[in-house]
């Protein structure tokens, strides 16, 4: 069975090599056969990209019916030129898939500064469109041609049945540095043939973005370019969701588990990562406050360094939540670190550290995956989230970016 954006009815892509990189693949085109619902939410860094300045505009009206995307540069800090590159992308792509040009949105990742490559990236997009396919090998060929460092594509699939029809979904994301969302370089496209009102779908990608890709870190660093969109094209002929019912919460738990997967793929290909760690805050007195401390300890160096060592320097966790404007006791804090929310290993018990746990957690902190707990035990709120270790590797690879 097909388990890409080609077994979502009503769509098809491609994945073209143009130039831009030597070897690897470099342009994606989605395309919805039919104007679709869609949705998207972008960067806060105030330095933006220009694709991310155009897209926003696009993007408006809540409808869309393709999304453009190409590798290899960022079309970022690149002045006139590279908004007019932007246009080109969009005009390009509308003239020969004959749809609006608002209906394209458009998005780039690479390196930024450098001029954009206009006449590759137009004469790419004409060639994508006359290979449009739903065959399951174009997918594969979508998910990889959006990748920049990353060391493998990242895509995910899931169905369920509202009303007795099956709806499907499915999605294909980049990131592996640069990944600290905040609305890193990262980079996801969600197809789905469900029908559902705009502003519905608006309202649920925010709210499952901010429980996952806003929840993973690798470097602390926001990107330029940082975009998630999604289109929902009706094909699968459900009644149009106009109001959160059951099939609106059924359509949101899977739009969060599809998000959740493809934010933790990025996470476990961060840039020389050995470690996928997740991360755990609970007994908070509010959410915003449980997601402050998660995202605030996932993004410690100190931290990150300590689990690539495999050294059980559990204080650095304390100190992190310490320092992440979060007041709460010291001396109701419980701490837990494992590699199984069964057989987790108490290290704090209300303030007070556990005897000879260090020797215990060497053993825990080689895994390749971890999870930490920290439970502040003044409230009800809780958050979770995912980051990487910080290795040799990731300094080698950030300090030959470029050259």
């Amino acid at each position: 069975m097909l388990n890409n954006i080609t077994h979502v009815r009503g769509f098809t892509c491609w994945g073209s090599h143009m130039g831009i990189k030597s070897k690897r693949r470099d342009l994606a085109l989605i395309f919805s056969e039919v104007p679709a619902s869609a949705a998207a939410v972008f960067t806060l860094n105030i330095v933006c990209a220009e694709p991310i300045k155009l897209s926003r505009e696009h993007i408006k009206d809540g409808t869309a019916q393709a999304f453009v995307v190409n590798s290899g540069n960022a079309n970022a800090c690149t002045g006139i030129e590279g908004w007019k590159g932007a246009v080109a992308m969009a005009e390009t792509a509308a003239k020969e898939l004959n749809i609006p040009k608002e209906s394209v949105i458009i998005a780039s990742t690479g390196i930024i500064g450098e001029p954009f490559p206009t006449e590759k990236v137009v004469k790419g997009i004409r060639e994508s469109v006359k290979k449009l396919s739903n065959r399951e090998i174009a997918g594969s060929l979508t998910a990889n041609a959006i990748l920049t460092t990353d060391t493998f594509a990242k895509e995910g699939f899931t169905s369920f049945t509202a009303d007795g029809i099956q709806i499907n979904m499915a999605g294909i994301a980049k990131g592996s540095g640069m990944i600290h969302p905040n609305m890193g370089t990262m980079l996801a496209f969600i197809v789905s043939d469900i029908a559902i009102d705009p502003k519905l779908l608006d309202e649920a990608l925010r709210i499952a973005v901010d429980k996952s890709f806003n929840m993973i870190t690798v470097d602390g660093d926001t990107s330029t370019n940082d975009m998630v969109a999604v289109m929902c094209n009706g094909k699968a002929g459900n009644e149009i969701i106009t109001e959160k019912d059951a099939n609106y919460d059924l359509f949101l738990s899977h739009l969060e588990k599809l998000c959740t997967h493809l934010a933790k793929l990025i996470i476990s290909d961060g840039e020389g990562s050995t470690k996928l760690v997740e991360y755990r805050t609970k007994g908070a007195k509010s959410e915003s406050n449980a997601r402050q401390i998660v995202r605030t300890v996932s993004n410690s160096n100190l931290v990150k360094t300590a689990i690539f060592g495999s050294d059980p320097n559990w204080g650095r966790i304390i100190a992190a939540a310490g320092r992440s404007g979060v007041l709460f006791n010291p001396e109701k804090v419980d701490l837990f670190i494992g590699t199984d929310m069964n057989k987790m290993i108490p290290v704090l018990r209300q303030g007070q550290p556990v005897a000879d746990v260090r020797e215990k957690l060497r053993k825990t902190m080689i895994s390749s995956t971890i999870i930490i707990v920290i439970d502040l035990n003044q409230g009800e709120s809780e958050a979770v989230g995912w980051g990487s270790d910080f290795s040799y590797e990731y300094v080698r690879i950030n300090a030959e970016y470029t050259t």
